[in-house]
């Protein structure tokens, strides 16, 4: 198979996803490489109709990645996650208005254009957790415990576009990260960004069979194959308060190979629905991609698609994994 990555400057030397490129590259697939952040893209010229199996993107929100894996998608290409899947992930007050829709368990969202229309949050609210909608990775992440502690915050949040706010969740200082993967579910427990302790190590835990389902769920609502799912154990029961589309699923066994697996397990099917035709006369592309040398004797290997609608299997362990 030939597959594209979109990968962002921030991911560029990271294990997540170059191991699964070397992977892929090391069972005799050829994988084209594409850094969006520093390349000059010809957008017109950009997608060759039927020259890869599959597009992955592996870029930070509100990265230039996802418009090119659009521009793949509206040609009739299989993407790695579905390129509205994502886009409605990545717009954290549009999934938290898909996700309450559909039955998930979030906090009640408030979204703003200005930092300084928080106020009108009422003070029963409070304490609110306030992020950016477009954030990732933990960035610019506030516990907010009062009204009158609120202004002083405003001029820190100018300059970060979209806010959302939502009401703290009581919890235990750490979080559940679930990573779902080929229809496989793995669930770490991890020091919460609002509440860091240098103690806590990031560790396999249980999956028990509420988060489980939960964990699906959040899969069929949004479309995701590949994703991760932020949970927090909460007095009233498991709250979700984040989805990443292809995070960096650490602490799973095999990772790599396991997420190289689905991916191709995507491409194939992908490519048995067969892609729509590309209109007469497209354009060829330039060469954009720089290509890593596949290792055409080394064997291929392949699994069934994940099914984000389909019961997910759990993986667990309860030691801790280097």
């Amino acid at each position: 198979m030939r597959l594209c990555f979109l990968v962002e400057e921030h991911y560029r030397h990271d294990g997540m996803p170059n191991e699964v490129i070397g992977q892929l590259t090391a069972w005799g697939h050829r994988v084209d490489v594409v850094h969006p952040g520093g390349s000059l893209l010809r957008m017109t010229e950009a997608v060759d109709t039927g020259a890869h199996d599959a597009w992955v993107l592996k870029t930070v929100s509100g990265g230039p990645g996802l418009t090119l894996l659009e521009a793949a998608a509206s040609a009739g290409m299989t993407t790695v996650n579905d390129a509205r899947s994502i886009r409605g992930v990545r717009d954290k007050a549009l999934a938290a208005a898909i996700g309450r829709g559909r039955g998930l368990p979030l906090p009640p969202t408030y979204a703003v254009a200005r930092p300084e229309l928080l106020r009108e949050i009422p003070a029963a609210r409070y304490p609110l957790v306030v992020k950016p909608a477009d954030g990732s990775s933990g960035r610019a992440v506030h516990l907010v415990p009062a009204p009158e502690r609120l202004e002083a915050l405003l001029p820190v949040l100018a300059g970060e576009g979209m806010l959302i706010a939502q009401p703290y969740v009581p919890n235990s200082g750490t979080d559940i990260k679930v990573y779902a993967v080929g229809g496989e579910l793995f669930a770490t427990e991890r020091c919460s960004p609002l509440h860091p302790d240098p103690s806590v190590r990031e560790r396999r835990v249980p999956l028990s069979a509420e988060v489980a389902a939960i964990a699906t769920q959040v899969g069929a609502v949004y479309g995701l194959d590949l994703y991760g799912v932020d949970v927090l154990l909460g007095p009233d029961g498991p709250v979700v308060v984040d989805v990443n589309d292809f995070p960096s699923f650490r602490q799973v066994p095999d990772a790599a190979a396991r997420v190289a697996r689905a991916v191709l397990g995507l491409a194939k099917a992908g490519a048995g629905a067969g892609p729509a035709a590309p209109p007469v006369g497209a354009a060829r592309p330039l060469a954009l991609p720089v290509s890593i040398p596949a290792q055409a004797s080394a064997p291929v290997h392949a699994s069934a698609p994940a099914q984000a609608s389909a019961p997910a299997q759990v993986s667990a362990g309860t030691g801790e994994c280097a």
